[in-house]
C-alpha cells in the first residue's frame, strides 16, 4: 500500500513537471507565434512605408528633373537670345566697318584727286619759276646792254625790281589769307558780340566828382557856415569833403575825390538843411548815422550785383568793395553799373564759346574792383584789384583776368582777353563815357598825324569821333597791294603809340580819276 502511494507519488511528481513543461512549451509556442505575427505586421508596415517613401522619392526626383529641365530650358533660351543679340551687333558692326571702308576708299580717292591737283599746281609753280628765271635772264641781258650802266648798278636795279615783285606777290597772298581768315573770324565775332549786346542793354549813369545840395533859402548858407565858420568846419572835418559856398543861388557844392565820403556828406547836409538844427554836435550825430546807412547800402549793392549775375561764394570784403563801386565813376560812367554790364557781356560771350559762363561773369564783375580803393593805394587799378582778389582767395583765373584786363601782365587763360573785350564793349559804346574836349581833339590830331607820316599818303581824316581813320593815297605812287600794307602799318603804329578805348578802323582809299572834255 505504501508502495502504491509511493509509486503514485512518484508518478504524480513526474507528471507535474511534465505538465508544467508542456504548458510552458505551449506558452513559448504561443509567444513565438505572436512575435512572428507582430514581426510580419512590422515587416508589412515597413514594406508599405518603404513603398510610400520610394514613391515620394520617385515623385521628388521627377519634380527635380522637371525643375532642372525648365531651368536648363530657360538658360538655353537666354543664351539663345544673347547669341542672337551678339549676332545682330556683329552684323551691325560689320555694316559700320563696311561703311567706314567705303569712306576710307572715298577719302583715298579724294586724296588721290587732291594729290593730282597739287601736282598740277606744283607743275604750274615750276613753270612760273621757269618763266621768272627766263624773265630774269632777259632783264639781266637788257641791263647789260644799257649804255653807261655798271654791273653793280644793274644788279641793284634788278634786286629792287625783284624785291618789289616779291613784295607785291606777298601782299597778294597776305591779302587773300587775311580775307579768308577775316570772313570766318569776323562772322563768328559779330555773332557773339551782337548776341551779347542784344541780350543785355545796360543803363548809362553820369555822375561827377562834385555833388550839389539845393537850399530852400539863401539864409540857409549862413546857418551852414555858422558862427565864425564852426559849422562848416565841423562838416568838413566829419565828412572829409570840401564845402563850397559861393554866389550860386540857393545851392552848396560838395567836392571830394572819395565818392563814398561825398555821398555821406551830401545826405548829411540834406538832412541837416531839412531838419534846420545845425550845430557841431548835431552834425557829428547826423554824419555818423548816414555813414552807417551808406555802409549798409554798399553791402546791399554788392550783394545785389552778385545776385543779378547769379554768383555765389564771395568773401564779405569782396562784396563790400563791389558795392563801393556804386559811388565811383570813371569818365562819368558808374563803375558798378559798368562792372555788371561787363559781367553780362563776358558771361554771354563765354557761353557762346562753350566756356564757363559763371567764371567769366565773375571775372567781368571784379575786373575794376581796384577802383574802389585806387584813391587810397598807389598803382594801377588792375594791379590793385588783382592783389585784393588774391588776398581774399579768389580763383587764380579771376585774379589773372583782373591783372591782365589792361594787359599789365600777360593773360594765362582765355578769360583775360574775354574780360578785356567785354570791358571795351561796355566802355566804348556811344554815350557810355564822355571825354575831355582837349583830349578828344588831340587824339584826332594824333591819328591824322600818324597817317600823314607814311609815303604816298595824300590826305587823312579821323571820322566817327575817332573810331575810324580814312586815308587817301596817291594812286600813281601806291599800288593796291601797297595800300593794304600801308593800312596794316598805320594800324600797327596807332596801336603802339596811342591809348584809346575800343578799336580804331583804318581805311586806305586809292582811286584814279580820268577826266576828258568833249568839245
Amino acid at each position: 500500500m505504501n508502495v502504491l502511494w509511493l509509486i503514485f507519488g512518484v508518478l504524480v511528481g513526474l507528471a507535474i513537471p511534465a505538465g508544467y513543461y508542456l504548458l510552458q512549451r505551449q506558452q513559448w509556442a504561443l509567444h513565438r507565434e505572436i512575435r512572428e505575427k507582430e514581426a510580419r505586421e512590422v515587416l508589412e508596415k515597413g514594406r508599405q512605408e518603404a513603398e510610400v517613401i520610394k514613391r515620394e522619392a520617385h515623385l521628388e526626383a521627377q519634380k527635380e528633373r522637371l525643375g532642372l529641365k525648365e531651368e536648363l530650358e530657360n538658360q538655353y533660351q537666354e543664351q539663345k537670345k544673347e547669341l542672337l543679340g551678339q549676332q545682330r551687333r556683329l552684323e551691325k558692326k560689320e555694316e559700320q566697318l563696311e561703311r567706314k571702308f567705303d569712306q576710307i576708299d572715298q577719302k583715298e580717292r579724294n586724296l588721290e584727286s587732291q594729290n593730282q591737283r597739287l601736282q598740277g599746281e606744283f607743275k604750274k609753280i615750276e613753270e612760273g619759276e621757269e618763266r621768272r628765271r627766263q624773265l630774269l635772264s632777259e632783264a639781266q641781258k637788257r641791263l647789260e646792254t644799257v649804255a653807261g650802266m655798271s654791273m653793280e648798278d644793274a644788279r641793284s636795279e634788278l634786286r629792287q625790281a625783284i624785291e618789289e615783285q616779291a613784295r607785291i606777290e606777298s601782299a597778294r597772298v597776305l591779302k587773300r589769307m587775311e580775307e579768308e581768315t577775316r570772313n570766318q573770324a569776323n562772322k563768328k565775332a559779330q555773332e557773339i558780340i551782337t548776341t551779347a549786346i542784344q541780350r543785355f542793354a545796360g543803363e548809362t549813369v553820369s555822375e561827377r566828382t562834385v555833388s550839389v545840395v539845393p537850399l530852400p533859402t539863401e539864409e540857409m548858407k549862413g546857418r551852414i557856415i555858422g558862427r565864425e565858420g564852426r559849422n562848416i568846419r565841423a562838416l568838413e572835418t566829419a565828412t572829409g569833403c570840401d564845402l563850397i559856398i559861393d554866389d550860386t543861388p540857393e545851392a552848396v557844392v560838395i567836392s571830394g575825390f572819395n565818392p563814398v565820403r561825398r555821398e555821406v556828406a551830401r545826405r548829411s547836409l540834406e538832412e541837416l538843411v531839412g531838419d534846420g538844427r545845425i550845430h557841431p554836435a548835431r552834425i557829428e550825430e547826423v554824419v555818423k548815422k548816414n555813414r552807417k546807412v551808406v555802409a549798409n547800402e554798399i553791402r546791399e549793392a554788392g550783394e545785389q550785383a552778385f545776385l543779378e549775375l547769379g554768383l555765389q561764394g564771395a568773401n564779405p570784403e569782396i562784396v563790400k568793395l563791389v558795392g563801393t563801386l556804386k559811388f565811383r565813376t570813371s569818365y562819368t560812367q558808374n563803375v558798378l553799373a559798368h562792372s555788371i554790364e561787363v559781367g553780362y557781356f563776358a558771361g554771354i560771350m563765354a557761353e557762346e564759346l562753350g566756356l564757363d559762363g559763371n567764371l567769366a561773369r565773375r571775372c567781368g564783375l571784379l575786373h575794376d574792383i581796384g577802383k574802389a580803393v585806387d584813391h587810397e593805394v598807389q598803382g594801377s587799378h588792375a594791379v590793385i584789384g588783382g592783389e585784393l582778389a588774391k588776398k581774399y582767395k579768389e580763383d587764380p583765373i579771376v585774379i589773372n583776368s583782373i591783372w591782365s584786363h589792361h594787359f599789365d601782365i600777360e593773360p594765362t587763360s582765355v578769360y583775360g582777353p574775354l574780360t578785356n573785350a567785354a570791358d571795351a564793349l561796355s566802355a566804348a559804346r556811344p554815350g557810355a563815357r564822355r571825354e575831355n574836349l582837349q583830349t578828344y581833339v588831340k587824339r584826332l590830331e594824333d591819328l591824322e598825324k600818324i597817317a600823314g607820316e607814311f609815303g604816298g599818303v595824300e590826305k587823312a581824316y579821323a571820322v566817327q569821333a575817332g573810331r575810324e581813320l580814312r586815308v587817301f593815297v596817291e594812286f600813281d605812287r601806291v599800288s593796291d597791294e601797297g595800300a593794304l600794307m600801308i593800312a596794316r602799318d598805320i594800324a600797327q603804329k596807332v596801336e603802339n603809340e596811342m591809348t584809346y578805348p575800343g578799336q580804331i578802323k583804318v581805311t586806305v582809299i586809292r582811286e584814279m580819276r580820268a577826266t576828258e572834255i568833249a568839245h
